[in-house]
């Protein structure tokens, strides 16, 4: 798949925001005021930025409210139904801690399960999709809610809490590439299934079917060199999880939390770009690119 710039600052930056949010739901860290304040400040413009990035990817971005109608069918409208449900009783909550110096622990836990809830609906618009067999397995949720919570606890200030969730993600994050190398071979996906004449035995391309580019190859058919993703995939691991946790084996310092953070963004960014760079859309078997 083409890794589009404004899906990849959606995956990686809501994936975070409502990560942090669903920490603060739960009363940690446990702040009041301005500190509380610029929590909350934080995870809803991680959460909200991502959220609009997502609408640049569509041909027509203001009229993506019209997505959310259709939630009994679409996990698109579930993911739009969930943010906006999670970011309006969290808003209520904040007003607890941020003005009053209390918190509303009901209120904040159906917050807290609403900012999960828009994790999970966000990977499911990816699990659903047969076409791209790398995406659809059950590890993709997993991947997605491991990345949040563990970012989340690394924003939160959660420190054993965050070096337990890096190293869960870290190690989710291995499996998924295990898995998913092996995912296009194991759907029984073939130039013959693609083109409907695999009855009648092996079948092979004589010569493309287009002599130049279309739409079908420009979004869905992106082919990432296996020696680049390799060295990518490295980048992403070490700065998204090896970094940040030797950083918070480290006696804490403000500076070495704020670079644990940085550090795990960039890592995040990166894995997302191989997310969809190495997606392998079945219509790649039709045009022989797979």
């Amino acid at each position: 798949m083409h890794p589009a710039p404004s899906v990849i600052v959606f995956t990686t930056l809501s994936g975070l925001g409502f990560g942090l949010l669903f920490f603060l739901g739960l009363g940690l860290p446990s702040v009041s005021g301005f500190v509380a304040f610029a929590f909350f400040a934080i995870g809803f413009g991680l959460a909200v930025i991502g959220l609009l990035a997502s609408t640049f990817h569509l041909g027509h971005p203001e009229r993506a409210w019209r997505a959310m109608t259709q939630w009994k069918t679409s996990w698109l409208s579930r993911e739009g139904v969930c943010a906006v449900a999670a970011l309006l009783i969290l808003a209520l909550y904040a007003l607890g801690p941020v003005f009053f110096g209390t918190r509303w622990p009901v209120l904040g836990a159906i917050g807290s399960a609403l900012s999960l809830a828009t994790v999970f609906t966000t990977s499911m618009i990816y699990t659903q999709l047969k076409t791209i067999p790398r995406w659809n397995m059950g590890l993709t949720p997993v991947v997605f809610l491991s990345f949040s919570l563990a970012g989340g606890a690394l924003l939160a200030g959660q420190v054993q809490l965050a070096t337990l969730l890096l190293t869960i993600a870290a190690l989710v994050q291995l499996a998924y590439w295990v898995l998913g190398d092996k995912a296009l071979a194991r759907s029984g996906t073939d130039l013959g299934t693609a083109t409907g004449l695999g009855a009648r035995g092996s079948v092979s391309a004589f010569e493309p079917p287009h002599t130049g580019s279309n739409y079908l190859l420009r979004e869905f058919v992106f082919v990432v060199g296996r020696k680049h993703a390799q060295k990518l995939r490295v980048i992403a691991w070490v700065f998204a999880f090896a970094v940040p946790v030797a950083l918070l084996l480290l006696p804490f310092h403000h500076l070495l939390a704020a670079l644990a953070v940085l550090s795990h963004l960039i890592g995040v960014a990166v894995s997302r770009w191989l997310f969809f760079a190495e997606a392998e859309h079945v219509v790649g078997l039709y045009y022989g690119k797979r």
